[in-house]
């Protein structure tokens, strides 16, 4: 049978247009260096909320470091915690050749999307200040522990770092206190609300005629306007206010609510502690504006770059059926004095040398996670030798 020159083009269009889709399958994320052994170059992909406010631009900072140190190539998506763009995030980076993402996401439920995106396309996933929990959606968890591309979590203790929070509150003495959240069903937003409400109930039990309170929490989202406007709230609903806990959000909300205590003139009236250092803390800490803050873990999402660097170099091999759970610790700073020995070795200079983060790249699991959890200024300041 005789075919005329326009089936003929019709054909060779449509084999055009499949082998079109195949290569661009291919290049979409199953990265066929996989199964061809490590590949020479790395290209990881960052979701974040931001990279450029006051702890996003921090993590930026060095992760951008081990980048260069390793010749790793970094491409960064901001998503300021919006759920679809959260998501959305993880395919555009698939889409862009990453053969790795690291990821601090607002929820559980967004993990299994990116679990599955990550599966579907062979890449290798891990998280950064967040953790799945295991008790609240233990089918996610069952997902992420089965997964051979999700590696596990870097993440603090945020029920601790709350009580500690409002210890620092009730020792200078403040009993009326106002909370300020930042995004509804955040895992790290209601891990610090636990925390502090468990903080405020140890010291109501052991002090019975010394009581104090918590509000109800003020939501900012993670501008600095949202935080002047819940601070605003506050301090209007409650005139005897002496305290004010901006829970984080990136630094902007913190911002957000000092300016608005001191255009209420109540600078040092209302004491002020959050998470998240600003880049100025220790005048802060010195002027009364903030009276303790929890922070220096910047570092997150540098161990969750080694995991998944780790990963793609084809060092660590029991990725399926494993949950790297690695908990980094916080540091506290509540005087000038506390916040000059971390200014030197975490804000003045980073605390890894281009050296020790080659060297990083080469240990194992177990040891990243004993490198995590002993990091502190003490141990910056060892290693430098001063």
């Amino acid at each position: 049978m005789k075919m005329n020159w326009h089936g003929a083009k019709r054909i060779l269009s449509a084999i055009a247009m499949l082998l079109v889709c195949v290569f661009a399958f291919a290049g979409c994320g199953t990265q066929a260096t996989k199964q061809q052994g490590a590949p020479d170059k790395v290209k990881i992909g960052v979701s974040i909320w931001s990279s450029t406010d006051v702890l996003g631009s921090q993590c930026k900072r060095i992760l951008d470091e081990a980048a260069d140190a390793l010749g790793v190539e970094l491409v960064y998506v901001d998503q300021g915690h919006v759920s679809e763009k959260v998501t959305a995030s993880v395919e555009t980076l698939v889409a862009s050749g990453c053969q790795g993402i690291i990821i601090c996401n607002s929820s559980d439920t967004e993990m299994a999307s990116a679990i599955k995106t990550a599966n579907d396309n062979g890449v290798y996933l891990a998280q950064f200040f967040r953790i799945i929990n295991k008790d609240k959606n233990p089918d996610i968890y069952a997902q992420a522990v089965k997964s051979q591309y999700y590696i596990g979590a870097v993440h603090e203790n945020e029920v601790e770092n709350g009580k500690k929070l409002v210890k620092i509150l009730l020792d200078k003495g403040c009993r009326d206190i106002g909370l300020i959240g930042w995004e509804q069903g955040d895992a790290t937003w209601l891990g610090r609300w636990e925390g502090y409400k468990a903080g405020i109930e140890d010291w109501n039990t052991n002090h019975p005629d010394d009581q104090a309170k918590l509000s109800d929490p003020q939501y900012a989202g993670t501008s600095s306007e949202g935080g002047a406007k819940a601070a605003e709230a506050l301090m209007s609903a409650d005139p005897k206010l002496d305290a004010l806990i901006p829970a984080g959000g990136g630094g902007d909300p913190l911002q957000g609510a000092i300016a608005a205590v001191e255009r209420a003139g109540k600078t040092g009236t209302i004491k002020i502690v959050s998470t998240d250092f600003l880049p100025d803390l220790g005048t802060r800490l010195e002027n009364g504006s903030i009276a303790g803050e929890s922070g220096g873990h910047y570092c997150d999402p540098l161990y969750a770059f080694m995991m998944v660097y780790n990963a793609i170099k084809g060092n660590n091999k029991e990725v399926a059926n494993n949950f790297v759970d690695m908990e980094f610790p916080y540091l506290y700073v509540s005087s000038p004095q506390d916040y000059g020995e971390y200014d030197k070795y975490f804000v003045k200079n980073l605390p890894f040398t281009k050296d020790e983060l080659v060297e990083m790249s080469k240990m194992t699991l177990d040891q990243l996670k004993e490198s995590a959890a002993k990091l502190s200024i003490a141990d910056a300041a060892a290693r430098s030798g001063k």
